[in-house]
């Protein structure tokens, strides 16, 4: 299960671990105009956890999703004529 919502500067997307059996701590994915940010608590440290990506990596990762075992490089997008 997820949530949508869209704030003044990001957009949050909050997953919710609702399967049976032993549960994770919900993850927050904030999308903001410069970067992306993946966050969860961590009840081991008390903490919240947090990760930052560029908008790069985020497109790197989602190609990632994709592709087999190996190396890539992205290649730029060229504007349309």
């Amino acid at each position: 299960m997820f949530s949508i919502e869209h704030d003044f500067d990001a957009t949050v997307i909050t997953l919710v671990d609702d399967q049976a059996g032993p549960t994770s701590e919900d993850i927050s994915v904030q999308a903001f105009e410069d970067c992306v940010t993946v966050e969860q608590f961590d009840p081991r440290r008390n903490d919240m956890v947090r990760i930052t990506f560029t908008l790069r990596q985020i497109q790197d990762l989602a190609a990632a999703l994709d592709l087999p075992e190996g190396v890539y490089r992205l290649k730029p997008r060229t504007a349309p004529d």
